[in-house]
């Protein structure tokens, strides 16, 4: 795998970002962990750290990027998200599935960011 300074530097600010936001919660980023009708997957999420940490890196990069993105890409983005949000769904309790499915859309996310139309 080749090594993207870009990427690692914007990955780093997101989670620089994201952590403190959260200092003592069991919530991840996008949904309460309190919440008594979690799904499957969002329960599995809640109690394994490493999904919860994706899960976080998920919508920080999401929320950042909808921001910086014209309105035509902003709305394919939102329809892809929640496309992919029925696939993560579909994985229940199964943990290497959910790490599959984040895996997969922040390399969808890192993609977008790297196609931006940035000025000179």
């Amino acid at each position: 795998m080749k090594h993207n300074p870009t990427a690692t530097i914007l990955t780093g600010l997101l989670l620089g970002l994201a952590i403190p936001a959260f200092p003592h919660t069991v919530s991840a980023a996008s949904f309460d962990c309190d919440r008594a009708d979690l799904a499957a997957d969002e329960k599995v999420i809640c109690d394994t750290r490493t999904l919860n940490d994706a899960d976080v890196k998920m919508v920080t990069t999401f929320d950042l990027l909808a921001g910086l993105m014209a309105m035509g890409n902003r709305d394919k983005m939102h329809e892809e998200q929640s496309a992919w949000l029925k696939r993560r769904q579909a994985c229940g309790e199964d943990v290497d599935c959910i790490r599959a499915a984040y895996d997969e859309r922040l390399k969808q996310l890192d993609d977008a960011y790297k196609s931006l139309n940035r000025p000179l």
